[in-house]
Formats: structure tokens, C-alpha cells, sequence
């Protein structure tokens, strides 16, 4: 399988790379330290054709498949991962949820509303006894008449606190477990639904991460995505694309560490020549490109099989190969910044201490390295 991008793609890396240096990088300091969502950057993203590329061509996006969305998504997480987070959920639970399992009557309601209201959407599966064992989720969705009822908590929701619309999933049969969870959009406006807690996390700062809480939340029935019961299906699809892309976002944050960090060794002076210059440095680099470009190439192999829908038995192995193994290259390399860096890189003075805090949160999110292992290993055993 060729790994090679068209001329197109190319030219989308370098149109993403410079905005991303001149317009995303000098903010990632701020955004990381006040924790606010930055709503310009993502009137900016919107303004350059980027934040919605995945909406279709017929509703004003561009129909960019993954390999695409992967190289935009590496090129802003090397300028600050939290943009490429914003960035990465809109397209998951804003975008492609709706392209795989919504009618074109939501479809015709809701990509408008991306393109031309402004609109955030967002994923709503975590909740606090529910993480990566989603058929353990307590959210129910009961009918009544025409609409659903919806009681329970999500939490950990990225783009929780400005997004307009929900992509949520809860059960609506108890007793099917995978089976009995359905898909739903939920509009912000809804009676029952509000935001709770604003998350205080380590790393990924300022993408709005809060709690979700629905309390007899009234949705109209036209507003679930698929029959019901295909929730765990429309999840399982989604969470390949998300895996990818949040594996793309760390060989973009282990880069640019790895970038720092040498050209910080070239010029620091130690027993009187520069870093570079000592075999043990030189060692630490080889390793971390080493990985970086391993990483890279599993990565979009994984995407370009997701656009071609080839060995789609495969995939889901694939997927999480791409989030296990690059996710834990970008806490190796991250690390190996900091301690490259010393006492300078403990402090926030220099980007890599933020680089290692964030790269640890995309190692958790949308299943951690066991949970990737685990379907890495069924998924041979299977074969």
C-alpha cells in the first residue's frame, strides 16, 4: 500500500503548517494556562476552510477523507495539542457521527448549522462507571410517545461547555447490553440537559471539558441516529476514525518536542561543546525519530485503509495498533525532551513540559494502551 499524499494534500500540509506556526503556536502558552476555550482559533480554523473539512462538499465542506483530516490534525497538534483536540472532535462527534448514521433529513438540518451558524458538536459516550466498557453505561433513553426521555451523567467531554449539539449515546434496552444502546443528537437547548463541572485537567487545557447531565432531557424521536439498538455499531465505526486521529495528533506533539529538543542541544553549551555533540544525546535523538517515524507510518497506513475500505476486518486491530503505539512514542519522546532540557524543561519557560502533560492525556483518552492491547490481541486470536 502506497503512502504517498497527492499534490493536493501536500499543499494542505504546507497551508497548515504556516498557520499553525503564525497563528496557533504563539497562543499555546495562553490557552494552557488560562484554560479557556479559544473561540477565535476556531472562528479562524472555520474561516480558512479547515475546522469543517470533513462536511461534505454538497453542504459547503470539502468531503475530506481521514488521510486528509490526519494531516491537517498532525500539522496544529504540533502548534498546541488542545487546537488539534478541538479540531479532532468537532470532526468525530460534530461531523462524521451524522455522515455514518444520520438520515439525510438530519443531515440536511444539522451540517447547515455547522457551515453557516457557527456550530460546535461534540461525543458524548464517557461517563464516570463507563469509560472504555461502554456497554456498562447507566444513561438511559426511555420512550415516551413521540420523544425520549434521557437520565444520566456524561463525563470528560470535550467541547462540553461550547458546543450547540450532542452526539450521545445511551441505553434504551438494559438487558441487550451492546445491543441495547441507541445513538441520539441532542441540541444544547434541550429541556432537562445541562452542563455540569468544568474539568480541571492536566494537559489538553482550554478544550472545555466538562460534565454532561440529563435529567428527563426530552428528545423528539426524529432526533435518533439510526434504529435503536445500533448505538454500540455507530460507536465502535466512530471510535476507529477517533483512534487514528487522536494518534495522529501525538506523533504531531512528539515531533515537535523532538524538534525543540534538538535544536535547544545544538546551542546548549555543557563541559564545553554543545549537547549534540556527546554520543549519549546523539543516542536519544536516534531512538526518538526512530519511533516518531515508525509511528507515522502505521498511522496513515491505518488512514488510508479507513478511505479505502480495504481489509475493513482489520481496521479496528489497525486503529488501535495506531493509538497504542503512537501514543506511547509521544510520552517517551515528550519525556525524553524534558529530561534533554534538564532543570530548564521542568519549568514553563519551555514548551515540552506542557508537551509531556498533554501527550499523557491522549494516551487515556478514547481507550487507554490495555484497552488497545486488547483488541490488538482479539482481534488475532480472531484471525
Amino acid at each position: 500500500m502506497s503512502l504517498e499524499f497527492n499534490e493536493e494534500q501536500d499543499l494542505l500540509r504546507k497551508s497548515v503548517k504556516k498557520m499553525a506556526k503564525e497563528r496557533i503556536g504563539p497562543r499555546a502558552a495562553e490557552i494552557d494556562a488560562k484554560d479557556e476555550f479559544p473561540l477565535d482559533i476556531a472562528d479562524f480554523l472555520r474561516e480558512q476552510g479547515i475546522l469543517n473539512m470533513a462536511v461534505p462538499e454538497e453542504y459547503g465542506g470539502s468531503g475530506s477523507g481521514i488521510v486528509t483530516l490526519c494531516i491537517a490534525a498532525e500539522e496544529i497538534a504540533k502548534a498546541s495539542l488542545s487546537v488539534s483536540t478541538m479540531f479532532m472532535v468537532q470532526t468525530i462527534g460534530g461531523i462524521l457521527v451524522m455522515k455514518a448514521a444520520g438520515t439525510e433529513e438530519q443531515k440536511d438540518w444539522y451540517f447547515p448549522q455547522i457551515i453557516k451558524d457557527k456550530k460546535l458538536g461534540c461525543l458524548s459516550v464517557t461517563e464516570p462507571e463507563a469509560g472504555s466498557d461502554v456497554a456498562s453505561m447507566k444513561t438511559r433513553a426511555k420512550r415516551n410517545g413521540a420523544y425520549y426521555l434521557i437520565n444520566g451523567t456524561k463525563c470528560f467531554i470535550s467541547l462540553g461547555g461550547v458546543a450547540e449539539f450532542f452526539s450521545l449515546f445511551a441505553v434504551t434496552n438494559p438487558e441487550d447490553r451492546h445491543s441495547g444502546i441507541s445513538a441520539f443528537i441532542v441540541e444544547k437547548n434541550t429541556p432537562g440537559f445541562s452542563i455540569g463541572k468544568h474539568e480541571n485537567e492536566m494537559g489538553q487545557r482550554g478544550t472545555a471539558m466538562t460534565e454532561l447531565i440529563f435529567e428527563d432531557a426530552s428528545v423528539p424521536e426524529r432526533n435518533r441516529l439510526g434504529p435503536e439498538g445500533q448505538g454500540f455499531r455507530i460507536v465502535v465505526g466512530v471510535f476507529n476514525q477517533a483512534r487514528v486521529l487522536m494518534a495522529v495528533e501525538a506523533i504531531g506533539v512528539a515531533q515537535s518536542a523532538f524538534d525543540y529538543s534538538f535544536n535547544y542541544a545544538k546551542e546548549r553549551i555543557c563541559f564545553g561543546k554543545p549537547l549534540t555533540e556527546f554520543q549519549g544525546i546523539q543516542f536519544q535523538f536516534a531512538e526518538m525519530i526512530t519511533k516518531i517515524e515508525a509511528a507515522r507510518c502505521i498511522v496513515y497506513k491505518t488512514a488510508h485503509m479507513i478511505d479505502k475500505e480495504s481489509e475493513p476486518e482489520k481496521i479496528p486491530r489497525f486503529a488501535a495498533m495506531a493509538k497504542y503505539f503512537s501514543t506511547k512514542v509521544a510520552m517517551e519522546v515528550t519525556t525524553e525532551a524534558v529530561e534533554i532540557l534538564g532543570g530548564h524543561g521542568y519549568t514553563k519557560d519551555h514548551p515540552v513540559e506542557r508537551m509531556m502533560r498533554d501527550a499523557k492525556g491522549i494516551q487515556i483518552y478514547e481507550g487507554p494502551s490495555n484497552i488497545q492491547k486488547m483488541i490488538i490481541a482479539r482481534s488475532l486470536l480472531k484471525s
